[in-house]
């Protein structure tokens, strides 16, 4: 029956699962989700047909729908990386004691799944357990230490604490490892600027410009450094280009980092210089008001960019100095 099944698909069982898979990896999720139905309708428990509809399921937005799938290939199997799929949907529809069930046992299984201790410190940020956080991430260094993300979120999470010295060795770490790296800069830079220490945290704003000529949050940042060290009219260019930036003639708005697990690292930074002045300390566990970039790239306030050239030419000499 399955063969038959997959036949109509167009080859073995195994063969339509790796096109649902390619369907998936192409940005297709409607073309897996048919596929992974038809393997169903022949036989409702292939495990690896219920992880791609679920996933499938995911990336179209339909959480609700996604659940039973993941759940039923999570009962089937023990396989970290469904538990952690599972924990995210759980997590996006506010079931959070659940994706945290979910994920404490997918930081449980061999071999290790790196995404799940990153999801789990994530929830546990918002959970505001930050110590619980800290020892998740240091499991997940440990287990790959030449891994950014994991020094860049602990990072994020010692500048919430006010810990500028844990935040400055663990973006240090991170930019050992990953010197292009944006997020790991803009946090450098706010550790420096949280310590007084402007002309570091310049040349650390300047360094993120250079791959994001058009991020206001670093126009920002900059900008203030600038002020701190007498430069009024280059912070003031600065200030200008940010609203450039975020497609303004005002001061930038601030805007909701709503997308899960990701945006919570750098949005919680609420404190002192880590947030612009008049900033609100408010937060939820969906999303804090934030002038801060996140810890992941595809993850981002929405700014609307103004054309480049516009930026670049708007403060000239404050980032070129």
């Amino acid at each position: 029956m399955v063969d038959d099944r997959s036949k109509a698909l167009g080859g073995t069982t195994g063969e339509a699962l790796q096109r649902a898979i390619f369907a998936l990896n192409g940005n297709r999720p409607g073309d897996a989700e048919r596929i992974a139905g038809e393997l169903l309708k022949a036989d409702a428990r292939n495990v690896r047909a219920l992880h791609i509809l679920g996933r499938a399921l995911l990336m179209q937005g339909r959480l609700s729908d996604a659940i039973a799938p993941l759940e039923a290939a999570a009962r089937s199997g023990r396989d970290p990386e469904i538990d952690t799929q599972l924990a995210i949907a759980l997590r996006q529809i506010g079931r959070d004691d659940d994706a945290l069930a979910r994920l404490k046992r997918a930081t449980k299984r061999e071999p290790p799944y790196l995404l799940a201790f990153r999801e789990l410190g994530s929830l546990l940020v918002a959970m505001e357990r930050y110590d619980e956080a800290i020892e998740v991430l240091r499991r997940g260094l440990d287990i790959a230490p030449l891994m950014a993300d994991f020094s860049i979120q602990l990072g994020y999470i010692f500048l919430m604490r006010r810990d500028c010295v844990g935040a400055k060795a663990s973006f240090a770490r991170a930019l050992d490892i990953s010197p292009g790296s944006f997020e790991a800069l803009f946090g450098q830079a706010k550790a420096h600027q949280e310590t007084g220490e402007n002309e570091a945290a310049a040349d650390h704003f300047r360094r993120c410009l250079t791959l994001r000529p058009n991020d206001a949050n670093a126009w920002l940042g900059l900008g203030h450094c600038l002020l701190e060290l007498g430069q009024r009219d280059d912070g003031y260019e600065c200030f200008r280009a940010a609203a450039a930036a975020s497609g303004s003639s005002r001061a930038p708005r601030r805007e909701i980092c709503a997308a899960p697990a990701a945006s919570v690292w750098a949005c919680g930074i609420a404190d002192g210089r880590c947030r612009p002045r008049g900033g609100s300390r408010r937060a939820s566990r969906r999303g804090v008001r934030c002038h801060h970039p996140t810890a992941f790239g595809n993850v981002q306030p929405s700014f609307r960019a103004s054309p480049a050239g516009i930026v670049r030419s708007a403060c000239p000499s404050a980032i070129h100095r």
